[in-house]
């Protein structure tokens, strides 16, 4: 799978893709949104507020990697 990464700084969107057409979304969670091609394989994922929503994953991140 060849998978690409994006983010959008205007608008706060992280966006996980890989190539194919969108057929459908699928929102998992409130800003969670799964794109699926029309066999309904996965071909990508868009977190919206992104910064809000991956603080909890970023922050300990960022300070793990500062004590190096």
């Amino acid at each position: 799978m060849n998978l690409q990464v994006y983010y959008d700084r205007e608008f706060d969107i992280l966006y996980f893709a890989r190539q194919g057409q969108e057929e459908q979304v699928v929102e998992i969670s409130p800003g969670v949104n799964l794109e699926l091609d029309a066999k309904g394989e996965l071909i990508g994922v868009e977190i919206l507020n992104a910064s809000t929503l991956m603080k909890g994953v970023i922050e300990p991140l960022r300070e793990k990697a500062l004590a190096v």
